[in-house]
């Protein structure tokens, strides 16, 4: 079995597809993982989340910030903002089915040395740590209050973790962290306004995998979220939004050697394969 992971896909299907068939997933003998984010901005969000939906167990998501922007509008607690292209999927007449398997994703997802998060971990958190905070969002997007975690979501503060905040102030962290957060400071406080490039980090703050310390360090993150960052490949983190949907590239890795398969924005402009 071949575990491949793709960025950021938001709706740009014709790029998915042509990036699967470059990797020659074949859904009977491997595994499709994806950083989040796989709706909203590109032009069909609705062919992307059926085509997901319908690979079941083979493929894993984890919830970005643009997939959760989708729940809490259709559930009538965000507003539409004029770049989301998410009126297919509302208008679709297997809308709930989909939402109703959207909301079950994960927020983390832990396989051996592997987890995947669509934006970061805060400095502090242990895996076992973030596994179990992750855990507590999931079962609120699942349960009875769904409603009313849709309706308190929106929000940057608090912007740090405190083991002493309690009921959606606590989860509002924890889905920012892991669906929004680029950088922070050394000690975990965010900053959501840095959207740019890695050497413009404003003072005081760093990316969030460079904070000393950080406490999730021996495992294997891969993410995304972050499309002016690029491809990012360390030991130890395997940063996949390379953008695009802004023009630049859908990103696929395959996990057994780190080899990355690559698809531009462009249809027609041919693919590229680094060795």
């Amino acid at each position: 079995m071949t575990t491949f992971v793709i960025g950021d896909v938001q709706g740009c299907y014709a790029e998915f597809r042509q990036l699967l068939d470059l990797i020659r997933f074949d859904r009977t003998k491997d595994k499709l993982w994806l950083v989040g984010d796989i709706v909203n901005r590109g032009p069909d969000s609705l062919s992307v989340l059926r085509y997901v939906k319908a690979l079941d167990e083979t493929a894993v998501m984890v919830l970005g910030n643009h997939d959760l922007h989708l729940l809490m509008v259709a559930e009538g607690c965000g507003k539409m903002n004029r770049n989301d292209t998410l009126g297919d999927i509302l208008a679709a007449p297997d809308r709930d089915e989909l939402l109703c398997w959207l909301r079950r994703r994960p927020l983390l997802h832990i396989n051996g040395d592997y987890v995947m998060v669509h934006a970061g971990l805060l400095p502090s958190w242990s895996i076992g740590q973030a596994s179990q905070l992750a855990k507590s969002v999931e079962n609120a997007l699942r349960g009875n209050g769904f409603h009313e975690l849709c309706a308190h979501m929106y929000g940057n503060q608090p912007d740090h973790w405190d083991e002493n905040l309690e009921g959606y102030e606590r989860l509002r962290v924890v889905i920012n962290a892991m669906t929004r957060m680029r950088v922070c400071t050394p000690d975990g406080k965010m900053n959501f306004a840095h959207k740019g490039l890695e050497k413009d980090i404003p003072q005081g703050y760093v990316a969030w995998f460079e904070a000393p310390g950080r406490a999730s360090r021996e495992a294997t993150i891969l993410c995304g979220h972050w499309s002016a960052l690029g491809l990012k490949i360390t030991d130890n983190v395997l940063a996949l939004d390379t953008g695009c949907l802004w023009g630049g590239s859908l990103t696929a890795i395959r996990l057994d050697d780190r080899k990355i398969f690559q698809v531009p924005c462009a249809a027609g402009e041919g693919t590229r394969q680094w060795q």
